[in-house]
């Protein structure tokens, strides 16, 4: 059976598109899933700075249409996950120099002996989205709980709902401040999910480790304790189909605080 190629994308740019990408293809190879993941960013990689294999890249995706290497040749495979391999973008050449049907014979070719086939894309509506989305059935679209990200993802929505390929879509919402929403400084679960009318996949708390992740070379879900971490987890949990609850991010009263809340309700 062929594996599944899903692009994820965003049409903003800054709202964590590469970091998901990184997280949710490492997550899915611990679950023992072949995954290769497609850097589609051209001129500006960053997939494999992510991933911590900046220093192992030898051929890139236009090496591969140029046919100046095999498409196994250039596949990276990752330090720790055998199951996880990268094919990077290149740096010194632009969006043109890939285009749909390229991208498509590409995503074809790799489905045949993996399980998933994740496609980063850049950000933006033009060339480089078109070229991304080609070889996919499937999208996730990442935004945070910002106005301006959330008009660009509904703005992808309807470019993905255009397109015939597309069989499926669903929406992941990063970087949730909950003290925020309480305080009703920032939009909530509930109200990104009214306004977009999209199925949410992953709800994934802002948390500082990411930054210390990426600067590392090392996605979060590695880490055992982190809650970002243990969101994308349960994101590829998800797209494997098991029915795994959001996390919930809602500020918590504590236990002490539920018991004198029990024992004042008797007082006047």
């Amino acid at each position: 059976m062929a594996g599944r190629v899903i692009v994820i994308t965003s049409g903003k740019g800054g709202v964590g598109k590469t970091t998901t990408s990184a997280n949710i293809g490492t997550a899915l190879a611990k679950l023992g899933n072949k995954v290769v993941l497609i850097d589609t960013d051209i001129g500006l990689r960053n997939l494999d700075l992510l991933l911590g294999l900046e220093n192992r890249i030898v051929y890139t995706i236009v090496d591969v249409v140029e046919e100046r290497c095999k498409l196994k040749q250039a596949l990276v495979k990752d330090k720790k996950n055998p199951n996880l391999a990268l094919l990077a973008a290149a740096q010194t050449r632009d969006k043109t120099s890939v285009n749909a049907d390229q991208l498509k014979k590409i995503c074809e070719e790799l489905k045949k002996k993996n399980d998933f086939v994740l496609v980063d894309c850049p950000a933006g509506i033009e060339q480089g989205f078109q070229n991304a989305v080609a070889g996919a059935t499937e999208a996730i679209v990442v935004t945070t709980p910002e106005m301006s990200a959330v008009r660009d993802a509904d703005r992808i929505i309807g470019l993905l709902e255009s397109k015939e390929e597309i069989e499926s879509y669903k929406l992941l919402l990063n970087r949730v401040r909950p003290k925020l929403i309480e305080q009703n400084d920032m939009m909530s679960v509930d109200d990104v999910k009214d306004i977009l009318s999209t199925e949410i996949i992953g709800v994934i708390p802002e948390d500082t480790g990411i930054i210390t992740s990426t600067n590392k070379g090392e996605p979060i879900v590695n880490d055992e304790d982190a809650m970002a971490g243990k969101a994308y987890r349960n994101v590829a949990q998800r797209i494997m189909g098991n029915d795994v609850p959001l996390l919930d991010l809602d500020p918590k009263v504590s236990f002490i605080d539920k018991i004198k809340n029990f024992f004042m309700k008797g007082k006047v």
